[in-house]
């Protein structure tokens, strides 16, 4: 595969690489993820058209986008691939067109075809989407060994309004799929968020869907705040530092999960994903280190399964991004020294992050995670 990754900003290109010296007439496949009012100008995906006439162009609004290893902010950063003998198939669907998210899931990999299929990349908008659901549906219907990996559509720290797009300019409720077919490629994929858990494992007993009331049958807003201390009179923006650790039953991994917002009045929690009832939680807290040390993890992961990769895409949460403030380029930075210079990174910071939590079993939804995939061509 040949792979080239440009950046865009101020109206124009303002940095390009391409050191396989890439035919933009060839290019087959377009990753996009920038600034919303950037995207959702028609002229710029006029732009990109015009650019790669050939390419199936996937265009997503992020919260800082990875271009190298750096993080911008009010920029677009491309990637361009070709591929030797493996091939490409998308899907696009609205939100509004199914009964929830679930269905919007399971008709999303139900559209595309399974015979050789190795990897789905998935791109959500991450406002009116619910997250939790959507991997849900995506799993039942996911082929056995295949991989699914994407992220929700970020807005930077705004949350106003997400976009996505699949050959048009980006718009909201949309989801696309882009299903990656060929035995000639190898991937490789890796999870990890690096907050240390504190305190007793406890029981959601009431909730409903991704809204929190109570904990070992007390109110969970009482119960954060007792734990947060002095942080508590800055909420909610000092949920971010003190996310929870979920385990949906004792057998399973456990997902973080980062608070939205809260409700005073109703004494409710509002979470970035589902805590279903009877699952188990515990509060968690941030350390610096050990979230750019979650990187180093991913990345050595990723290196392990796919000790070659062409291209890594990175999807972190903008959490992340917000807690490690001016440090949030070191956690890019540790990918690309473990990775190496002859791979192309790039990725975005996202309302949550779609990944498998076990080597290519189900896909979850994660928050305040890094991921990231690997993949590349054998010849």
């Amino acid at each position: 595969m040949k792979v080239a990754k440009l950046l865009f900003a101020g109206g124009n290109w303002i940095s390009e690489r391409n050191d396989d010296e890439l035919d933009d007439h060839k290019v087959q496949l377009i990753l996009g993820y920038g600034c919303r009012n950037i995207l959702e100008n028609p002229d710029f995906f006029d732009i990109i058209k015009t650019k790669f006439p050939n390419a199936e162009i996937a265009l997503c609004s992020s919260s800082g986008e990875i271009f190298c290893n750096e993080v911008f902010d009010e920029t677009v950063t491309v990637t361009a691939i070709e591929f030797f003998s493996a091939q490409i198939k998308t899907q696009q669907i609205d939100i509004n067109d199914f009964q929830n998210s679930y269905e919007a899931g399971k008709a999303l990999i139900g559209n595309l075809p399974h015979e050789n299929l190795r990897w789905v990349f998935v791109l959500s908008d991450g406002s009116k989407v619910n997250g939790s659901q959507l991997v849900k549906g995506l799993n039942e219907g996911r082929p056995e060994g295949v991989l699914i990996s994407g992220g929700l559509a970020g807005d930077s720290d705004r949350f106003e309004k997400t976009v996505v797009g699949l050959n048009e300019a980006p718009v909201s409720n949309k989801i696309v799929a882009i299903g990656f077919y060929g035995h000639t490629l190898k991937l490789s994929h890796a999870s990890f968020g690096g907050w240390e858990s504190f305190g007793l494992e406890r029981t959601v007993t009431k909730s409903q869907n991704n809204i929190l009331v109570e904990i070992d049958n007390k109110n969970a807003l009482d119960l954060y705040k007792s734990y947060l201390g002095k942080y508590a009179e800055e909420l909610p923006s000092s949920a971010l530092l003190f996310p929870l650790s979920l385990k949906i039953d004792e057998d399973s991994a456990p997902v973080v999960r980062t608070i939205l917002s809260i409700n005073e009045k109703n004494n409710m929690m509002i979470f970035a994903g589902d805590l279903p009832e009877g699952s188990h939680v515990r509060f968690m807290k941030a350390n610096l280190d050990r979230l750019i040390d979650a990187a180093n993890d991913a990345a050595n992961a990723c290196l392990q399964m796919n000790p070659d990769p062409k291209l890594g895409i990175i999807v972190s949460c903008v959490g992340r991004k917000m807690v490690l403030g001016e440090r949030v380029a070191e956690e890019v930075e540790i990918v690309r020294d473990v990775l190496g210079e002859n791979t192309f990174l790039n990725g975005f910071y996202s309302y949550g992050e779609i990944s498998p939590v076990k080597p290519f079993g189900d896909c979850a939804l994660h928050n305040q995670t890094i991921t990231i995939t690997t993949v590349n061509e054998i010849r």
